[in-house]
């Protein structure tokens, strides 16, 4: 199968590359290499390779610097696929985009399924929500996955922020509020994998992890699996205003994944995996893994 994965350096590329199956033609490209935004350069790139499947890991996930730098966020999040979904369309590729739980408003009491209506209350959240809509105004068999809480050895991530927080204090103020599904970056890539030999797979699926937590509780998971002493300390969202509102609830319904054979994340598992130590070391594709310069 004849694969393109945009986003390659991101830490969901990363975690792809780590997991290509030997049976794949990759060809791997970073924004430098290919921005999705620029459409003349997506269909030359694809038109020249003809993939079986395109993966989308390229995004914009400042989550507060979408609130004024809105028109990257827009171009990256909701053009950018569009172009990928124009260009699949042309060669009769498949395509694969991620998208988030920041597309609910959190004002439901139950986990979210795929059927519910988004309403974004971030400029984040709207600029990937425009990107599902656009994505399957011109491919309706695409595959959107919806995934929160993402983190892995590579890139920056919450679980990051937090360990190199706490080199530095001994006590956190950590939102306790905010209820989501931490999804470890390796359990989502597989996701990806398996879905992208799912010849009938299409629409919105859910993916993340299998437990919910606040902000505060994931902190302190992270804080035990690498038995430091920090002591975190729940506060309210109101407490820590940002530029950017969150929903209060995530929590994402992941049964219609894990009725095609995809299990969620198990996120507390893999914290205990990494250690996270997390290297943001690359390991380069192995090799008949093409990357384009």
């Amino acid at each position: 199968m004849r694969v393109l994965l945009t986003g390659a350096y991101g830490q969901l590329g990363r975690s792809l590359l780590d997991r290509v199956p030997a049976a794949w033609v990759l060809l791997a490209c970073g924004s430098a290499e290919l921005d999705i935004t620029d459409r003349a350069a997506v269909e030359r790139v694809v038109k020249k390779f003809r993939p079986d499947v395109i993966l989308n890991a390229a995004a914009y996930t400042a989550v507060d610097k979408a609130e004024t730098d809105r028109v990257r966020a827009m171009k990256v999040n909701a053009i950018g696929p569009e172009n990928l979904a124009l260009a699949a369309r042309d060669v009769g590729a498949r395509l694969i985009h991620i998208s988030t739980d920041y597309v609910f408003d959190g004002s439901k009491k139950t986990p979210y399924l795929e059927s519910d209506q988004p309403c974004p209350i971030n400029f984040y959240g709207l600029s990937k929500w425009e990107g599902e809509k656009r994505v399957f105004a011109v491919l309706p068999q695409a595959i959107v996955i919806r995934t929160s809480w993402v983190f892995s050895e590579y890139g920056s991530n919450f679980v990051k922020t937090m360990l190199r927080l706490a080199a530095t204090r001994t006590e956190l103020s950590v939102v306790n509020d905010q209820v989501g599904c931490p999804t470890y970056a390796g359990d989502l890539a597989m996701a990806m994998i398996a879905l992208a030999s799912a010849e009938q797979a299409q629409g919105i699926y859910h993916y993340c992890g299998d437990v919910a937590v606040s902000w505060c509780e994931f902190a302190q998971a992270i804080f035990v699996v690498t038995q430091q002493d920090t002591v975190v300390k729940g506060i309210s969202s109101g407490q820590y205003p940002t530029a950017a509102v969150r929903p209060l609830n995530s929590v994402m319904n992941c049964t219609r994944l894990q009725e095609a054979g995809v299990t969620p994340s198990d996120w507390q598992a893999c914290l205990l995996l990494a250690r996270l130590s997390l290297s943001s070391v690359f390991t380069p594709p192995e090799p008949g893994v093409k990357v384009l310069h």
